[in-house]
């Protein structure tokens, strides 16, 4: 596959917003490319390439050896993306008929050559490409793709155009490495399952579904358990002779931000738990974690500061053995003698919560926000542990978000197909200014929650609404409202207004309401749940 190839592909990701039509278009990528190139092409768009010595900073000096700064930097503020506007900006030279490299030929070049090298390499290339070749090229060499494209997407594709489970893809993808030679023979029949052996490979996790009100109206609470939801991030804990690992729910591999709960692997298992900065026994708030998630490097003074733990919440094998198939309850047991018998440092068990009726669970998950949880968990008793988000297996009780009706005061544009949009908004309150009147003060950011039509509509407004530009970012008239909803809010010491939100996402736009009318933020502070403010 010709890199021209690779970046049609992209280009067509990128402009299609459907998820059916973007597996469509993996399933028929994987069914046409050769090899290796279509496994160089799997790994970039899942984020397994890295380059040692190709860095973004790099494609920053030439460019800006090639073009004006100022233009460079006005055309940056106007396109939004950086890649893009390299693409675009790249001075062409007449007279280069060089043909464009294949994929697996770029891959391989960027890691042989010598980095004093790399500039005339890359420049070659770019000036023999076309702009959506070159947009191809950066986002490959930057890592940058944003196509819509997620790892567990582009594995649902491969079990879609293989007629195989996505389960199993799961179960090997960690135990094979780009470009995934005999990940495709054995889908495509040609050779036996890939053996990760005793390779610490990630297993799809057990999701829940939200309990709606018809849900817990059938409850028989002889038949499930019930265990606080809490207020970290979903892990695997994978170990034995092959190796230890620590994944996120997505299977992504976090080991390298949290080593000391990796030293505290000594064992052959494979646990789920969430992953919480606890001190003393106590659950420490979200935003203490937030100081240790996607850390290249994690200091001793790190560690120490937001200690690390897990809190187990089932076993899922012990030792070879699969206990995925048996029910929760007898998990359970497992889970419990397994936890009594090694002890592992900087773990415990998720305590069950007894409840006899509906009406008294509901009044032990109004406590949750009180004790910093996010809600609860419900988990049929004789439920066995299956891939994905069963109906029926499990519930997620979360308790009900808090809002605000802030002021919108910042605008930024978003990043892939949003890129031409103005999507990532800074929003604040209303608080005294000191000489008698009052001053809006940014209190968080918002990615999510509105529709396309919303978003449109808001893009508008803050074009026509601009008092102020900075970078790609504009300063709005301080005169559109919106409701946002959040899961908590915690002292910070790293904000301007002293506090940060968890998860704000904007639930209505509030033209009929005037901004003079937006919440103070005293009474943001009312929700604060944790009373020590963040350190750091």
């Amino acid at each position: 596959m010709s890199l021209p190839a690779f970046a049609a592909l992209l280009e067509r990701l990128v402009f299609t917003p459907g998820r059916l039509a973007k597996l469509a278009l993996l399933r028929d990528w994987y069914a046409t490319q050769p090899d290796p190139d279509r496994g160089v092409g799997l790994a970039a768009l899942t984020g397994e390439l890295v380059f040692t010595a190709a860095k973004p900073a790099l494609i920053r000096d030439m460019v800006a050896a090639r073009t004006d700064p100022v233009l460079l930097a006005l055309s940056h503020d106007y396109v939004g993306d950086f890649a893009e506007t390299v693409a675009l900006i790249w001075p062409e030279r007449e007279g280069v008929n060089t043909p464009a490299p294949d994929l697996a030929e770029v891959v391989e070049a960027l890691e042989l050559t010598p980095k004093a090298e790399l500039p005339g390499l890359i420049a070659g290339w770019l000036d023999a490409l076309d702009a959506t070749g070159r947009l191809a090229l950066i986002k490959l060499i930057t890592g940058g793709l944003r196509v819509g494209v997620s790892g567990r997407l582009a594995r649902v594709a491969l079990a879609e155009w293989s007629g195989r489970a996505v389960e199993e893809i799961e179960e090997v993808w960690h135990g094979v490495a780009p470009p995934y030679t005999a990940l495709f023979h054995w889908l495509e029949g040609k050779a036996e399952r890939p053996d990760p052996r005793e390779a610490p490979v990630f297993r799809p996790l057990m999701l829940a579904h939200p309990l709606e009100d018809a849900d817990l109206a059938a409850l028989d609470p002889a038949q499930w358990r019930a265990e606080w939801k809490w207020d970290g991030i979903r892990v695997q804990l994978t170990a034995g002779p092959g190796g230890r690992r620590l994944w996120s729910r997505g299977g992504e591999d976090v080991s390298g931000a949290f080593p000391e709960i990796i030293e505290a692997m000594n064992f052959h298992a494979v646990l789920d738990g969430e992953l919480l900065v606890v001190r003393e026994g106590e659950v420490a708030p979200f935003a203490d974690l937030q100081q240790r998630l996607n850390r290249k490097v994690v200091t001793p003074k790190m560690q120490k500061d937001y200690p690390a733990g897990v809190r187990l919440y089932d076993l899922l094998f012990e030792g070879t053995e699969d206990l995925r198939g048996l029910p929760f309850d007898q998990r359970r047991a497992r889970l419990e003698a397994w936890v009594a018998r090694h002890a592992p440092a900087r773990m415990d068990l998720s305590p069950q919560i007894a409840f006899a009726s509906v009406a008294q669970l509901a009044e032990i998950r109004e406590g949750a926000r009180a004790a910093s949880i996010e809600g609860l968990m419900l988990k049929r008793a004789d439920s066995p542990y299956v891939a994905g988000r069963v109906k029926g297996l499990w519930w997620k009780w979360k308790r009900a978000p808090l809002s605000i009706d802030a002021v919108l005061m910042y605008a930024q544009r978003g990043h892939g197909k949003r890129s031409s949009f103005y999507s990532d908004y800074t929003f604040g309150l209303w608080r005294p200014d000191g000489q008698g009147g009052e001053e809006l003060v940014p209190v968080g950011k918002a990615y999510s929650g509105y529709t396309d039509q919303e978003l449109t509509w808001l893009d508008r407004w803050i074009r026509n609404h601009t008092t102020g530009r900075f970078g790609p970012v504009r300063e709005v008239e301080k005169a559109l409202v919106l409701e946002v909803i959040f899961d908590a809010a915690q002292l910070s010491t790293r904000h301007k207004s002293g506090v940060a939100l968890r998860f704000p996402r904007i639930a209505r736009i509030r033209t009929d309401k005037p901004a003079s009318e937006a919440d103070r933020l005293e009474n943001l502070m009312s929700y604060v749940a944790a009373a020590r403010p963040e350190e750091g």
